[in-house]
C-alpha cells in the first residue's frame, strides 16, 4: 500500500508543478438513516467558463463516438451565461451490499441566475416532483420540461432506469475464501472487503493521429465506519484510516480508467482503480457504505499551466542533482569517520599527555594556599552586598503579586461581562480555566452544540410536522378516490336512464311497453331492421344534450348524499393506511425535518452565535497570552529573589569557608591525586573507544549504500516515469480534462445549458 501511495504522490507532484493546483470534493459518512437524501442543499460556487462544442459519448462496449475531441483546446462545453440557467445534478444510487443497483434517484437544481420567468430543461426522468416550491411544468417536445419558474431556482427530483457511467462491485472474503454478504453476518476471522469500480463512460478522441478511448476521469471516494469492538488490525489498500478511539473511519480513493487515459505502464506508476480493506473480525456486521463519484477533480485543472514543461523538467533535474549531492555527502561522512579511526593513535597519545598534565595539577595544588587570604577579603565584600540586595526581596515579590492579582481581577470582570460562567481566576488555576474556555468556544464545538439544540427542538415538533404532511397527502388522495366513486355512480345512473329512454322509444315506435317488446323480439315477431332502428333511436336519445345533462344532474345529486360521502371517506381512509402512502408520509416527514434543521442552522441567529464564539475565543486567547507573559515575569522575579537570597547565604558560607580554605589545600592535593588515578582509568579504556569509532564507520558505510539504493529505486524511477514522454503525458492530461468538462449530466440537459453532476452510491448495511 505504501509503495502505491508514494507513486500516486509522485504523479500528483508532477501535475501540481505543471497545473499549479486543483480543487477537490469532500464527502461525509453517516451511520444513521435508511433512505438516501432526496434533495441536496444549495451549493454556492463559481461556474467555469466553457466553449460551445457538441458532446459525443459512448457508454460501455456498445459503440464508439464518431466525433473527435479537440485535445488542443482548454475550453469545452457551453457556458450558461447565454440563458442564465445551469443544472447541478446529484444522482443517488441505492445499492445492495454487493453493489448491485436497486434504485436510482436523481435530484436536479436549475440555477436561474437571470431570474427568467420560464426555464426549459431536457430530462429523461420519470415521476418528476418539485421538492422545494410550487412551480409547475408542462411538456414540450421529447423529454422537454418547461417550468413556470417565475424568476426562481427550481429543485426537482425523479426516477430513471439507465446504465450508470461507473459501476460499483463489492466482494467479500473470509480467511481468504470468497463469501456472500449474507453468509458473512456473525462470522469471525480475517475478512477482506474489496470495492471494484468499472468506468464505462468514454469518448473516442484523436491523439497523435490515432483514435483512442478517453474515459471520463471519475474520482471514486469510498468511506464507511468500523466499530473497534468488531474490527481490529485494520489495513487499507489505496486509502487512509482515522480512529477516534471507538471507531475507525475508512476512506479510500480510486481513479478507474485514468491508467488507460494516461497510457502509463503499471511498472512505472500504478494508479489505483480499487479499494480493499482487511481486518480481524469478531461476529461480523457492517453499517452502510457511501461512495462519491465526481469528475470535478479534472474539470478544475488549468491546462494552460501545462505549457511549463521545461520548468517541470528543470525541477526534475534539480531533484536529481540534489540526490547526487546527498550521495556525495554520505560518502564524505564515511571518509571522515575513516580519518577519525586513523587518528585514534593520536587520541591515545593525547590521553598520555593528559595524564602528565594531571600530575602537574597535583603538584600545583600547594600554590592555592597563597591566594586564600585575598579570597577571604573579597568574600566579605560580596556577602555584605548580597545581604543588602536580599533585604528588598519581600517588597519586590509582594508588589509583583499585587499586580498579578489585579490583572486576574480585571480578567474575571471581563469574562463575567462576556456572559462566561467560569471559576474565579487565581495564579494557580487561570491557565487551566482559560484553556477550558477556549476549548468550549472552538468553532466545531459550538457548531455541534448548536446543531444538537436545533435538532432536538425540531424533533420535538415531529408530531405536528407529520400531521401537516398527512394532511397534504390526504389532499392529493381525496380527489383521486372521489373521481373513482363518481365513475361508479355515473355508470349506475346511466343504466337507469337508458331503461327509461328505451321504454319511451319502444312506445313511440311499436306502441307497446318494453316488456311486451322484449317478449315479441324473443318470439321472432320483430324484424331485424326494426330492432336496429329502435337501438339507433335509443343511442341517439342517450347522446342528446338533455339526457347527458340529466345523467350528470342525477350523478351530482347522488354524489352529494351522505352514504356516498361516507363511502368516499372510508375509501380515503383505507388509501391513507396502505404501505406506499405510509412510506411516503414517513419520507416526507423526515425530509421536512432535515429541511427545517438546515434552515435554522443557516439562520442569522445561529450564524451570529458561531461568529460571537469565534470572536470570544480570540479575546480569551489574547487574555491568556497576556497573563502567561506576566506569569513568566512573576515566576522569573521569584526565581531572581530566591537566587539573591541563596547567593547571600552562599556568600556568607563562602566567607566562613575561607578560613578553612588553607586547611583544605591538602584535600585539594588528595583530589588531584584521584584525578590522576581517573585519567589512568581513561587511558585503559581507549581500546573500547577505538572499537566504537570502528562501528560508527561501518554504519556510515551502510547509510551511503542505502542512499544509493534509494536513488536507484526511487528518485531515478520517478525521473524516468515523468521525463520519458512528458509531452505525450501532457497531451493526454489535456484530453482527459476536455472529456471531463463535456460530461455535465446523467439524466439529460438542454444543449444551451451548463452544469455538473456527481454520483452518490449507498450500499445496504450487513446485519
Amino acid at each position: 500500500m505504501k509503495k502505491n501511495i508514494l507513486k500516486i504522490t509522485a504523479l500528483c507532484l508532477c501535475v501540481l508543478l505543471a497545473a499549479g493546483g486543483i480543487a477537490t470534493t469532500a464527502f461525509a459518512l453517516s451511520s444513521d438513516g435508511n433512505e438516501a437524501e432526496k434533495q441536496e442543499e444549495a451549493e454556492k460556487q463559481n461556474e467555469s467558463e466553457k466553449q460551445e462544442e457538441p458532446e459525443t459519448i459512448a457508454v460501455g462496449d456498445t459503440g464508439e463516438s464518431s466525433n473527435e475531441a479537440d485535445v488542443s483546446s482548454d475550453k469545452t462545453g457551453v457556458s450558461g451565461d447565454e440563458t442564465g440557467v445551469s443544472k447541478d445534478e446529484t444522482v443517488y444510487v441505492l445499492a445492495g451490499a454487493d453493489g448491485s443497483v436497486q434504485k436510482i434517484i436523481v435530484s436536479d437544481w436549475l440555477k436561474n441566475s437571470l431570474g427568467n420567468a420560464a426555464v426549459s430543461d431536457e430530462s429523461e426522468l420519470t415521476n418528476v416532483e418539485n421538492v422545494e416550491g410550487d412551480e409547475t411544468y408542462t411538456m414540450s417536445g421529447d423529454n422537454m420540461l418547461v417550468w413556470d419558474a417565475r424568476g426562481n431556482d427550481i429543485y426537482y427530483q425523479g426516477s430513471i432506469e439507465k446504465e450508470l457511467p461507473v459501476t460499483l462491485s463489492v466482494s467479500y472474503k473470509l480467511d481468504g475464501n470468497p463469501i456472500t454478504a449474507d453468509d458473512l453476518v456473525g462470522k469471525s476471522g480475517r475478512v477482506t472487503i474489496r470495492f471494484d469500480y468499472q468506468n464505462k463512460q468514454y469518448e473516442t478522441v484523436e491523439i497523435d493521429g490515432r483514435q483512442e478511448k478517453i474515459y471520463v476521469p471519475f474520482a471514486m471516494l469510498t468511506g464507511f465506519l468500523l466499530d473497534d469492538d468488531i474490527f481490529t488490525n485494520v489495513d487499507v489498500t489505496n486509502g487512509k484510516l482515522i480512529n477516534d478511539g471507538g471507531r475507525t473511519a475508512v476512506i479510500g480513493i480510486a481513479f478507474p480508467g485514468l491508467q488507460e487515459n494516461l497510457a502509463l505502464s503499471k511498472d512505472k506508476l500504478e494508479i489505483p482503480d480499487y479499494v480493499e480493506i482487511t481486518a480481524d473480525v469478531s461476529c461480523f456486521q457492517l453499517d452502510m457504505t457511501v461512495t462519491l463519484a465526481t469528475n470535478e477533480l479534472f474539470s478544475k485543472l488549468d491546462t494552460n499551466s501545462f505549457d511549463s514543461i521545461s520548468e517541470l523538467r528543470a525541477s526534475m533535474d534539480e531533484l536529481t542533482d540534489a540526490m547526487g549531492k546527498l550521495l556525495d555527502g554520505s560518502s564524505q561522512l564515511y571518509d571522515g569517520l575513516v580519518t577519525l579511526l586513523e587518528k585514534s593513535d593520536e587520541l591515545v597519545e593525547g590521553i598520555d599527555q593528559l595524564t602528565s598534565g594531571a600530575e602537574s595539577l597535583k603538584n600545583g595544588a600547594g600554590s592555592l594556599d597563597a591566594g586564600a587570604a585575598e579570597l577571604e577579603a573579597g568574600a566579605a565584600q560580596l556577602s555584605n552586598g548580597l545581604n543588602a540586595l536580599a533585604a528588598n526581596n519581600g517588597t519586590l515579590n509582594a508588589g509583583a503579586g499585587q499586580v498579578f492579582n489585579t490583572l486576574l481581577s480585571t480578567a474575571n470582570t471581563q469574562l463575567a461581562a462576556a456572559g462566561l460562567d467560569v471559576p474565579a481566576l487565581t495564579v494557580e488555576n487561570y491557565g487551566q480555566v482559560l484553556s477550558n474556555v477556549i476549548a468550549s468556544l472552538d468553532e466545531n464545538a459550538v457548531y455541534g452544540q448548536a446543531q444538537s439544540q436545533v435538532t432536538a427542538a425540531v424533533e420535538a415538533q415531529r408530531g405536528t410536522i407529520e400531521q401537516q404532511v398527512k394532511a397534504a397527502v390526504q389532499q392529493e388522495v381525496t380527489p383521486q378516490v372521489t373521481a373513482a366513486v363518481r365513475e361508479e355512480v355515473a355508470a349506475q345512473v346511466t343504466q337507469t336512464v337508458r331503461g327509461t329512454v328505451a321504454e319511451q322509444v319502444i312506445q313511440s315506435v311499436q306502441h307497446m311497453d318494453k316488456a311486451s317488446y322484449d317478449a315479441a323480439v324473443g318470439a321472432g315477431q320483430i324484424d331485424q331492421g326494426t330492432q336496429e332502428k329502435i337501438e339507433a333511436a335509443i343511442e341517439q336519445q342517450m347522446q342528446s344534450e338533455q339526457v347527458l345533462s340529466q345523467i350528470q344532474a342525477e350523478t351530482d345529486t347522488q354524489m352529494a348524499t351522505q352514504p356516498i360521502q361516507d363511502t368516499i371517506a372510508a375509501k380515503v381512509s383505507e388509501q391513507m393506511q396502505n404501505d406506499t402512502i405510509q412510506q411516503t408520509i414517513a419520507e416526507q416527514t423526515q425530509l421536512q425535518i432535515q429541511k427545517i434543521i438546515s434552515e435554522q442552522m443557516a439562520s442569522d441567529e445561529v450564524q451570529a452565535q458561531l461568529a460571537a464564539a469565534a470572536e470570544g475565543a480570540k479575546s480569551v486567547i489574547a487574555l491568556k497570552s497576556s497573563l502567561d507573559s506576566y506569569n513568566a515575569f512573576y515566576l522569573g522575579l521569584q526565581s531572581y529573589t530566591a537566587g539573591v537570597a541563596d547567593a547571600a547565604a552562599g556568600a556568607g558560607t563562602l566567607r566562613a569557608g575561607t578560613d578553612d580554605l588553607k586547611a583544605g589545600t591538602s584535600q585539594l592535593s588528595a583530589g588531584a591525586s584521584k584525578l590522576y588515578d581517573g585519567i589512568l582509568t581513561l587511558k585503559k579504556g581507549t581500546p573500547a573507544l577505538v572499537d566504537g569509532i570502528t562501528q560508527l564507520r561501518d554504519g556510515a558505510m551502510q547509510l551511503s549504500e542505502g542512499l544509493k539504493e534509494f536513488n536507484e529505486e526511487g528518485i531515478k524511477k520517478l525521473v524516468d516515469a515523468v521525463d520519458g514522454d512528458l509531452d505525450g503525458l501532457m497531451t493526454r492530461f489535456r484530453a482527459t480534462r476536455d472529456v471531463s468538462l463535456r460530461y455535465k449530466n446523467f439524466a439529460g440537459a438542454s444543449e444551451d445549458m451548463d452544469g455538473q453532476v456527481k454520483f452518490i452510491y449507498r450500499t445496504d448495511a450487513i446485519e
